[in-house]
């Protein structure tokens, strides 16, 4: 199965319509408002209409209240909501309840190699979180833990822990789908699907070439390559 590519952090029309075209699955909208790629609503909404019946839209939110993430998606249509914060068990429960046509990604961040002590401890502790969360969520985004940021950092985070975690999946017999950000660029997104086998693989500041802007070489080749694994 050809692992599937999310283009996240778009701003705007031009580059969101050279990432469908160019075969990205997933275009995400960052709605949270201390982010440097956030889009107004009158913006996102643009953007999917503009483009609704080529690609599917995420809406990124960090800790927002389930009366404004429903607010959105009746406003701007968005087909996933990424939940990039803290949000908790009962939080995703009440969401997937309001939200039966929408798909929930929730974000699970996992700290750089050099601040892990005991690899199979952390991803049994991880582990052990995400199952709390399985039947209220429909995917799982792994992402860099950086302390002062909600995403989009360009760090890599211990992929080792990744597959410890699968190998626990597979022990307990449990199947969900994941994405992988964290730091991926042109350079280093073949090394990861060799690695960890993703469902899907999510770019934002890997194919910028400003913080609001992307990069359309930069998409075509990271597209490219993603497409390219069997």
């Amino acid at each position: 199965m050809t692992v599937k590519v999310k283009i996240c952090g778009v701003t705007n029309k031009e580059d969101a319509f050279w990432a469908s075209s160019l075969g990205a699955d997933f275009i995400g909208l960052n709605l949270y408002k201390n982010s440097i790629r956030k889009v107004s609503l009158k913006n996102a909404k643009e953007i999917v209409s503009s483009l609704a019946s080529y690609t599917y839209f995420v809406g990124v939110f960090v800790d927002e209240s389930l009366e404004e993430i429903l607010k959105v998606v009746n406003k701007i249509g968005i087909n996933y909501i990424q939940l990039h914060g803290n949000e908790e068990v009962e939080y995703c429960k009440n969401l997937k309840l309001s939200t039966s046509n929408i798909k929930i990604i929730k974000v699970f961040k996992i700290k750089p190699e050099v601040e892990i002590k005991n690899i199979e401890e952390y991803a049994e502790n991880l582990y052990q979180k995400i199952f709390q969360y399985k039947e209220y969520i429909d995917y799982i985004l792994f992402d860099t833990y950086i302390e002062t940021e909600s995403g989009g950092t360009g760090e890599i985070f211990c992929w080792s822990v990744v597959k410890k975690f699968k190998e626990k999946m597979q022990t307990e017999n449990l199947s969900i789908n994941f994405f992988v950000a964290g730091g991926l660029n042109t350079d280093n997104v073949e090394k990861v699907i060799e690695e960890l086998d993703p469902w899907a693989v999510d770019v934002a500041s890997g194919v910028e070439r400003l913080p609001r802007r992307k990069d359309f070489g930069k998409m075509k080749e990271f597209i490219r390559k993603v497409k390219s694994i069997k």
